[in-house]
């Protein structure tokens, strides 16, 4: 069954929480006796939300040259994401979650914006599991993330993440793929947009601006140990570099959705394809040097 979290309970933070002590707080949850015990047919009902939040010029100037979009009063669509992901950390931590947090693979993001959010607005975040559904290779959780300013939603993205191996009893709606965009076919022109080079260094200095310093995209043992050959770009830079080399020509209220694919290994040259149909962009992140490999796909639309 596809178990649709209805009632949320919000607790109130006073801050956003560092990122990397919740990653901490996942890592202990694995320690038998210390780490709590999930179940994966448990509805979750427990959200966080930290209002007020002002947004540092300095560190949204250092997301900026990471990922190579440009500095202006208004900000990313793609960065209230590394605002608040410390705080979805937080929910995945929560004892009602179902699976633990180490593991998970982010599969999909939708992000939607009635505007561009600004350097001088105060903003409410919210986030909490919206619902868990299977998928053919285990459990997906639709994870929401809202950003309010002055009691007007202007913000509201939805992450899903898989939980490989994992079951849901009797469920009602049949597995699916999770995927959200059609996957592409082979390019009937390959002639890219742009290509872009990214080295360990690069994906660092992202690491650094995001504060997810997770051993896969900082340290070549810690991405060893997860089964990757060398570190790993970030999925919400590659995210990040679709929309770069088409800024100034998207619509500011818009819908982002992005769906990956095989991760970007260290160091590569990454091509990316965009096309303009009717209005709403087309986008593909490829491997340069074989175009086959697609790292993710992507639409941005109007809303």
């Amino acid at each position: 069954m596809t178990q649709a979290n209805q009632n949320v309970t919000y607790k109130q933070l006073p801050k956003i929480p560092v990122l990397m002590e919740e990653y901490r707080s996942a890592a202990k949850d694995l320690l038998p006796v210390v780490g709590a015990k999930r179940n994966v047919n448990s509805t979750p009902q427990t959200g966080y939300e930290v209002k007020g939040v002002k947004v540092d010029v300095a560190h949204l100037a250092e997301y900026n040259a990471a990922t190579g979009l440009r500095l202006t009063n208004e900000l990313p669509i793609t960065y209230p994401y590394v605002l608040g992901f410390p705080l979805m950390m937080k929910v995945f931590g929560a004892k009602d979650f179902p699976v633990n947090a180490v593991g998970l693979v982010h599969l999909t993001n939708v992000i939607e914006q009635t505007r561009p959010l600004t350097v001088e607005d105060e903003l409410d975040f919210r986030v909490h599991t919206a619902g868990v559904r299977p998928h053919h290779k285990g459990v997906l959780l639709d994870m929401e993330t809202t950003v309010s300013v002055a009691g007007e939603e202007v913000w509201k993205q939805t992450s899903t993440m898989l939980a490989l191996g994992k079951k849901l009893k009797d469920a009602k709606e049949e597995p699916t793929n999770g995927y959200v965009l059609p996957q592409p076919g082979e390019l009937e022109e390959p002639r890219p947009t742009a290509t872009i080079r990214v080295t360990p260094s690069d994906i660092k200095e992202y690491a650094e601006a995001s504060g997810d310093k997770n051993p896969i995209h900082v340290s070549s043992v810690g991405a060893k140990a997860f089964g990757f050959p060398k570190t790993i770009a970030h999925g919400m830079w590659t995210a990040a570099t679709m929309l770069r080399v088409l800024e100034g020509q998207l619509p500011k209220a818009g819908r982002f959705t992005v769906q990956f694919a095989k991760p970007v290994i260290l160091p590569a040259k990454v091509a990316v394809f965009t096309e303009n149909n009717g209005g709403a962009w087309d986008l593909q992140v490829r491997s340069a040097s074989k175009l086959d490999k697609i790292h993710a796909v992507g639409r941005y639309e109007a809303l």
